[in-house]
């Protein structure tokens, strides 16, 4: 009998209740047809999980996600908790369950389907064929840092953070970085802000140090303001991309953004065992939860980079991935990227009709060995 994978399913607040099970079924449907076996249990984090525990991240879901092979997470938060004390929120939880699962690098693509290519910001000349990816430090830097805080001095309130990093942290994430770009077209742009940040000093020796065992990768550098203006000025400059955890946070929505839509960007986080929390990089969307507005795709294709990354099964990520680039050829849209492609032929849906769409491909498309 095959071994079976256990799969943590926490499809947390917001759109992530209604995004999470169109990805699930479309997970099981590609894994029966590569003849995976999968088992799923579910948990709480983020809100939920405060309105039902108490805890952003109860004991429980931390123990169900060390016990599986893979998370995969919808999106945490809302304005019902932004009243909490920043420890409690449903952020935290999710920062924990980074720290709990030692989830080092994250992984964002930013691949352009040609279906969508008139629906970025940018000229379809600028981004037609985009596919670059960011690895970003996940588990140290300035959300991690300590001292942290808000304190009292001179009768007016000071807020501090820490921006840390250890040669091992750096060594590790640019090793990740280094083995991808070599898997891909062998360039990697390293981003700090070495000019003025010592422990970006520290990233730029590290790295440059690492290279030297990757003679056949292209390693560059960029200070990270010049990287966010040569992502929008020509964004297909870049093959992979490697920073910290801040700079990586923010750059990672700029290249989002190439591809016309948060609701297309897919993510996974990964420790060094190659277990792996996957998810959107959208958030929550309170506003348009519970209406069958939201766009699935990205959780979909955070479920090819699961069976990529996490279960070794690179046949039904491909499968995955080529379901959805038929949708989107086929003219289907959902509100977010509705104004991409021939208007005459173009079909807007809502969340479950999307992922019925891709789910029938998933079901029919041939297999590639």
């Amino acid at each position: 009998m095959a071994e079976s994978h256990q799969i943590l399913i926490l499809p947390g607040d917001g759109i992530g209740r209604e995004v999470v099970p169109a990805a699930v079924a479309v997970m099981e449907a590609a894994a029966k047809r590569v003849g995976l076996s999968l088992s799923f249990v579910e948990g709480l984090l983020g809100g939920c999980a405060i309105d039902a525990t108490g805890q952003p991240l109860p004991e429980e879901t931390l123990r169900l996600a060390k016990a599986s092979r893979a998370v995969l997470l919808g999106a945490v938060g809302g304005p019902a908790w932004d009243s909490l004390p920043t420890s409690s929120r449903p952020e935290r939880g999710l920062l924990g369950l980074r720290a709990g699962l030692g989830l080092f690098a994250n992984l964002r693509p930013a691949l352009l389907f040609p279906a969508l290519a008139d629906a970025s910001s940018l000229k379809p000349e600028l981004v037609a064929g985009l596919d670059l990816l960011i690895v970003r430090e996940l588990t140290g830097g300035i959300y991690f840092g300590e001292p942290r805080g808000i304190e009292v001095v001179n009768n007016e309130r000071r807020g501090f953070n820490t921006d840390v990093y250890s040669e091992h942290e750096i060594d590790r994430i640019a090793r990740v970085a280094f083995e991808l770009a070599r898997k891909r077209q062998r360039r990697l742009c390293s981003v700090d802000k070495a000019n003025v940040l010592e422990v970006t000093q520290l990233w730029r020796e590290v790295v440059t140090s690492v290279g030297k065992e990757y003679p056949d990768v292209e390693l560059s550098h960029l200070y990270v303001d010049n990287a966010g203006m040569q992502l929008v000025r020509a964004p297909k400059q870049f093959d992979v991309m490697v920073t910290g955890n801040l700079f990586g946070d923010i750059l990672s929505d700029v290249a989002a953004m190439l591809t016309g839509s948060l609701g297309m960007l897919p993510s996974a986080s990964l420790a060094a065992s190659g277990q792996g929390l996957y998810e959107p990089v959208h958030g929550s969307a309170p506003d348009i939860a519970g209406q069958d507005k939201a766009n699935p795709l990205a959780t979909i294709l955070s479920v090819s980079m699961l069976f990529r990354y996490s279960l070794d099964a690179p046949e039904a990520a491909d499968l995955i991935e080529r379901a959805v680039d038929q949708v989107l050829a086929e003219g289907y849209r959902t509100a977010d990227i509705v104004g991409s492609g021939d208007p005459a032929a173009v079909r807007e849906v809502g969340t479950r009709a999307m992922a019925d769409q891709v789910l029938r491909l998933v079901e029919t498309l041939e297999t590639r060995s």
